[in-house]
């Protein structure tokens, strides 16, 4: 599997990193079989420019590590043909991520990290880390994305199989069907019956699976939107 790791600080009332990180998918899935788009909050302070809620979005690929060049050298031209005048994207591809990675993404969702830090990580773990814009900031979302994805336990899925043509209340298995793996409550316990709401439904990254918590609200499940 390769993941593609992106944030594009993307200006305020212009198309976000989610929007952008679909249509890119979408254009890989002509060549490799998308196994989802996930976002990741990362820390919200004062001191970090962002225009809304500072996150970053993961591509997973179904395609072997000896694509890495190819699909790096095909998102480039696609982010920088969308390039918005302000903005400050950046891009890493990786097929095998060391711990560190994830840790520096961690790290990200707790305090304030440095390009410089972002690069150094990126350097010791031998990952491609690609600044296409402005002041390049965007190089620490990319990075904490990929580190953050590979983790299997953060983020919540944007696109993913078929999730995004739901909507309504639907049994658990039409869910199952579209392409989630599990539906469950927040302590864990499996949820096989009942009726989800499946509007705007974004599962959670649990597990490196997208897995649907929900909670009982009047007479159906609702999800959670869970970071």
């Amino acid at each position: 599997m390769l993941i593609i790791g992106l944030d594009d600080t993307d200006m305020l009332n212009t198309r976000g990193t989610g929007h952008l990180a679909r249509t890119i998918a979408d254009a890989l899935s002509d060549t490799y079989p998308l196994l989802g788009v996930t976002r990741h909050q990362l820390l919200l302070h004062p001191d970090i420019p962002c225009t809304k809620k500072n996150s970053c979005a993961a591509i997973h690929l179904d395609a072997p590590a000896d694509a890495a060049a190819h699909v790096l050298d095909t998102v480039r031209t696609l982010m920088l043909a969308d390039f918005v005048p302000g903005s400050d994207p950046g891009l890493c591809v990786a097929a095998n991520v060391a711990p560190a990675v994830t840790a520096f993404g961690r790290r990200a969702q707790r305090e304030i990290v440095t390009r410089a830090s972002a690069r150094d990580v990126a350097t010791a773990c031998d990952l491609p880390l690609l600044g296409l814009g402005g002041d390049e900031s965007g190089i620490i979302g990319a990075l904490s994305a990929v580190g953050l994805a590979v983790g299997g336990e953060d983020g919540r899925y944007v696109q993913v199989g078929r999730i995004r043509e739901l909507g309504g209340l639907l049994p658990v298995t039409a869910l199952l069907h579209a392409g989630i793996a599990g539906v469950q409550t927040m302590d864990g316990q499996p949820v096989s019956e009942g009726l989800v709401n499946a509007d705007r439904l974004r599962p959670a990254r649990r597990g490196g699976r997208p897995i649907a918590v929900v909670e009982w609200q009047d007479d159906h499940w609702q999800p959670l939107k869970l970071d």
